[in-house]
């Protein structure tokens, strides 16, 4: 959880809440019910909090601690495919040791946000009776910490990462070859992000390839991605999908990037996560139902 300081070509925010946890909490609580583990400085506002609280998110394992939120600012290119960050503080995240509540740790659906991979092995080993486990990581995690991370998501049942990504933990580059690389790594299933360009779904020896959702105006994409991964595991937690009983049937994986997609298209509306103190699943519904119109043939 984190303070985001943003500049798109529609504006700038200062500072504005963000953070992995808070944009993954958000949109799959319109799914299910979502417990939160993060840390927190003094400065983090009551507002904010009382917003997650609204949503009905068990904060229980958000730790609050002395000094400052993790902040981070960026500015986005003109056409928002690329950014530049312009600061990075740790502040209270450097020494995060993710310490998950009793009551949290028979949950049967675990999504590790993006942090060192260690730190999200050490999450899962404190869970009993996972019915589906999965997560994100980053480029910076595949160049400098390659053998934690392979040994990491070898437990996986999913992974999520974007294109370059892709590539480069795989050293392929084309994504189909890469794909098949990654598979052999470990996780059952695989989705890579590609943006405005929508994403591709690799699982059950097949794959599945979803547009992204037309915007008429992009004001903000940070967290989009993450928003993502919260329609994608809170669509999969309703339903109630439990990979110990056997493979899960390719529809639930290809609705649940619809619905990862869909989620991050509302993401992008507003700056930060002001779209989501406002939106509703009637008009999450509509969404997916526009994708399924835009897509069948």
């Amino acid at each position: 959880m984190a303070y985001d300081g943003v500049e798109t070509p529609h504006g700038k925010v200062d500072r504005m809440l963000g953070g992995a946890a808070t944009y993954i909490g958000l949109a799959a609580s319109y799914f299910t019910p979502v417990k939160i583990v993060a840390v927190v400085g003094d400065d983090f506002a009551g507002e904010d909090v009382a917003l997650l609280a609204a949503k009905g998110i068990d904060l229980e394992g958000l730790e609050r601690v002395p000094g400052k939120t993790f902040f981070w600012e960026g500015k986005y290119s003109a056409d928002m495919n690329d950014r530049e960050t312009l600061r990075t503080d740790l502040n209270v995240f450097a020494d995060f040791q993710p310490k998950l509540p009793v009551s949290y740790r028979a949950a049967p659906y675990l999504l590790l946000g993006n942090i060192q991979p260690a730190l999200q092995r050490d999450v899962r080993a404190q869970m009993h009776g996972l019915q589906l486990a999965g997560g994100d990581t980053m480029n910076y995690w595949i160049r400098d910490y390659r053998a934690e991370l392979l040994e990491t998501i070898r437990d996986w049942d999913f992974l999520l990462i974007n294109d370059s990504e892709a590539r480069m933990l795989s050293g392929e580059h084309n994504l189909r070859r890469a794909a098949a690389r990654i598979l052999d790594m470990g996780p059952r299933t695989l989705v890579v992000k590609r943006g405005e360009y929508g994403a591709i779904l690799f699982a059950n020896g097949c794959h599945f390839i979803a547009p992204g959702y037309l915007l008429d105006d992009v004001f903000d994409p940070t967290g989009a991605g993450d928003c993502f991964a919260g329609g994608f595991i809170g669509y999969l937690a309703e339903r109630g999908v439990d990979l110990r009983g056997g493979a899960v049937g390719i529809e639930d994986w290809r609705r649940a990037v619809i619905y990862g997609s869909v989620m991050g298209s509302f993401c992008c509306e507003q700056f930060g996560v002001d779209r989501f103190r406002t939106l509703t699943r009637e008009e999450v519904e509509k969404r997916y139902r526009e994708f399924k119109a835009c897509t069948d043939f």
